[in-house]
């Protein structure tokens, strides 16, 4: 029998699963959809308002849950627009028939959660979002939710990807606080406790500002054009002062670490959405970090983590400095072939505040 580290899925690796057909499409899987560590996934044409969203459950298929939920169908196959503060639900190009020592999780691609685009996974007996369990095989979905800005989306539109996994490996605090010795994964002064802690940077810069906020009344955005929409029309310098800025509840803000990442090739990190020991916001919608983000020999040096945050119940008052999330570092199963910002497309290498591609830039 063939050993199989566990450990999350490399390149090769997720390329052998689609040799396999363990990953199926309904039209050639490209070579562009595959990263260090994960699959970018494409809407078919098949989409549906919904009334609410919704989990299937343990004992229904997504498609049984559409009468009751579904408003109308919608075809995508020349475009739509999903508009802010709706719900949508797109069935995927791609489908899985994972063994049973496969599982995966999904997310955000990191343009779409800078739009505040709140995209989820759900799979047929689902009881949670953007988690498909070990020996699943069957259609995936996914729920789209625009919350800042309607969109205008296209059969064949990559929201979110899919990371897999044999077992699940977490880098334990004793094993980060070496390895941030050794690679410096946020630099000095890390705080580790069930990940390594990350705070915010509100010190304002001479040219750019420490973060920007949605407006509410924007125009539309059509997903397929890059580097094509003024800052301006979209977004509001945030202002802070004495070094607090006051999140008001329901706005969109993004903002940047303090801290650089840096995620060594043997390695894959990921953001966690929200701790609600430090504040009630949302920091992050994309969670995902490659193996090669923000390491210096792929020319990611400096690489800070943009925070998608979005306040909840009541106003909150964040400082610079503050503490606001973590990030969980887990093993790759073997080294990717490629790595982020190596031999493929890379947006956010080496960045620092930065918006979605969709706005020019400064």
């Amino acid at each position: 029998m063939t050993f199989k580290p566990n450990g999350v899925l490399p390149y090769q690796d997720i390329k052998e699963l689609i040799n396999q057909r363990i990953i199926q499409s309904s039209s050639s899987i490209t070579d562009g959809q595959i990263q260090p560590s994960s699959i970018d996934l494409r809407l078919s044409s098949k989409a549906w308002r919904l009334q609410a969203s919704f989990l299937p459950g343990d004992n229904y298929k997504v498609t049984d849950q559409l009468p009751k939920f579904a408003m109308h169908d919608i075809d995508l196959s020349k475009g739509s627009i999903f508009e802010k503060n709706c719900v949508y639900l797109v069935l995927l190009q791609e489908s899985v028939s994972l063994p049973k020592d496969i599982s995966a999780i999904a997310n955000a691609k990191s343009s779409i959660g800078r739009l505040d685009l709140l995209t989820r996974l759900i799979t047929d007996y689902g009881t949670e979002f953007d988690r498909i369990p070990l020996g699943y095989s069957g259609p995936l979905f996914a729920e789209v939710s625009p919350r800042s800005f309607s969109v205008l989306v296209n059969k064949a539109t990559r929201l979110n990807q899919i990371r897999f996994r044999r077992d699940k490996v977490i880098v334990s605090d004793e094993e980060l606080v070496k390895l941030n010795e050794e690679e410096g994964l946020i630099g000095e002064n890390a705080i580790v406790d069930g990940g390594i802690s990350f705070s915010v940077d509100l010190e304002k810069g001479e040219k750019k500002p420490v973060g920007y906020k949605a407006k509410p009344n924007a125009p539309l955005i059509d997903l397929k054009k890059i580097n094509f929409y003024n800052i301006d029309d979209f977004w509001d310098p945030v202002e802070v002062k004495e070094g607090c800025l006051i999140l008001d509840p329901g706005a969109f803000y993004i903002l940047m670490s303090k801290e650089t990442v840096t995620v060594p090739p043997k390695f894959a990190a990921e953001m966690a959405p929200h701790l609600a020991m430090v504040g009630e916001f949302r920091v992050h919608y994309a969670g995902f970090f490659d193996p090669g983000f923000g390491f210096s020999t792929v020319g990611g040096a400096g690489s800070r983590g943009v925070l998608e945050i979005r306040c909840y119940e009541s106003p909150f008052a964040l400082r610079n400095n503050q503490i606001i999330g973590r990030l969980i570092y887990e093993r790759m199963a073997k080294v990717p072939d490629i790595l982020y910002g190596l031999r493929i497309k890379s947006n956010y290498q080496g960045q620092k505040l930065k918006l979605s591609k969709h706005f020019k830039n400064l």
